[in-house]
């Protein structure tokens, strides 16, 4: 064999051992293909959650590990302690506030209660206002009255008939002049330009509470039998009161209001209260306070007006009526002409009245001098109904507190 021959001889088995080949790897696939078929199911399953878990896990690595976030965090991290320490601020204070809020009204308003009590004159010692009783001071139970239908204020009445003169018209006015005073301490400068605003603003709670004031008290209590008044208020060119002003007298009394020549005329207000007093003029105490508002001439209520008391229901005895305000004319501070009136009782029920008054004289609905008394008050919705008093006591009928009767 020639040297050509042999070498195709060794290409061809050449050949045949790579064909050989061949044919041994493919047989090898097929085996591994098979046995990957016989793999079981639920490690193939296995093997997915766990790549996809695997995903899952570089995703939020992957969204955490972005520049942004880092930031987003740290915001949501600092809000959250900003909301944490507002609530920790806010929560004390709302606390505190409920807390507090009822001490603080309960401490003012015991501090306003016991201001009060201080300044008022019943149960203060004599070293602080003196004031002497009236010669007339009686006690409740020291006195049996005659039961009556209804109780109207008493007074003693004169033996004989006169026309009725103001128990103020001899009185001369001290003339206060509160732009020389300096001294702001408890005057009577001071008190009548701290007075005069609410007075003439007729601002009635104000006016009850100044007037019930100790310095108040002592003020009017000085001019006791003094036959005086201070008076703060315009003037004319004699230095009497002339004009708007207001005066104080003795018994805690006082008038706003209209002024000629030292005269009480036009329209004004007169007040007196009754302060740890309890005499025949104030009902044995069942009034605690009398006011008249209208007309004025000759230092007496003239032409239309009303007249009110303000009553302590509390003293009245069981079926008690008593008289609150009477309305209409008046004349030298009488009652005169048609007058209307409305009573309550000791359970705060009013009722309304009509009566007929000449110059304080009431003509009577029906005679009962029999008895000794006269029905003057006859009840609106109910005519057979009506108010009696002593037959005695039909004169003088009006504001007597402001009359001098001799």
């Amino acid at each position: 064999m020639n040297l050509m021959e042999r070498n195709n001889h060794t290409q061809e088995e050449d050949w045949r051992e790579d064909l050989r080949s061949g044919l041994k790897n493919n047989t090898k696939q097929a085996d591994s293909q098979d046995d990957l078929l016989d793999l079981p199911v639920e490690d193939l399953d296995q093997g997915e959650d766990n790549d996809a878990a695997q995903e899952r896990v570089h995703g939020l690595q992957g969204l955490l590990q972005r520049p942004y976030m880092t930031s987003v965090l740290l915001g949501v991290i600092v809000l959250l302690l900003v909301c944490i320490i507002i609530l920790l601020l806010l929560m004390p204070n709302r606390k505190k506030a409920s807390l507090t809020g009822t001490d603080l009204q309960q401490d003012i308003t015991e501090y306003a209660n016991e201001q009060k009590r201080n300044d008022y004159v019943s149960g203060m010692s004599g070293e602080t206002v003196s004031i002497e009783p009236e010669k007339d001071t009686v006690e409740d139970e020291d006195v049996t009255e005659k039961p009556k239908e209804e109780t109207i204020p008493e007074e003693l009445e004169p033996e004989e008939e006169s026309e009725p003169v103001s128990a103020d018209s001899d009185k001369t006015a001290i003339v206060v002049d509160v732009e020389d005073e300096n001294d702001v301490s408890y005057t009577k400068e001071y008190i009548l330009d701290e007075a005069l605003p609410y007075f003439a603003d007729n601002n009635q709670d104000a006016i009850w509470d100044l007037a019930h004031l100790k310095r108040y008290v002592k003020l009017s209590a000085q001019l006791e039998n003094t036959n005086q008044y201070y008076y703060n208020g315009d003037v004319d060119s004699d230095g009497k009161p002339h004009g708007k002003g207001l005066a104080i007298y003795e018994n805690n009394s006082y008038y706003y209001g209209d002024w000629v020549n030292g005269i009480r005329s036009g329209e004004g207000t007169w007040f007196r209260f009754y302060i740890g007093k309890k005499n025949k003029t104030n009902a044995m105490g069942k009034y605690i306070a009398h006011s008249y508002s209208g007309a004025w001439a000759d230092d007496l209520p003239n032409g239309q007006g009303a007249e009110h008391y303000d009553v302590d229901i509390s003293k009245l005895k069981v079926r008690e009526r008593i008289l609150q305000n009477v309305v209409g004319n008046f004349t030298g501070g009488l009652y005169d002409g048609d007058m209307y009136a409305n009573t309550v009782d000791y359970t705060g029920n009013v009722e309304e009245w009509s009566g007929t008054v000449s110059k304080g004289v009431f003509s009577l609905w029906r005679d009962m001098s029999a008895i000794g008394e006269c029905s003057v008050w006859r009840k609106n919705d109910d005519h057979s109904l009506c108010m009696d008093i002593d037959k005695s006591e039909n004169k003088n009928q009006g504001i007597r507190e402001l009359l001098k009767l001799e």
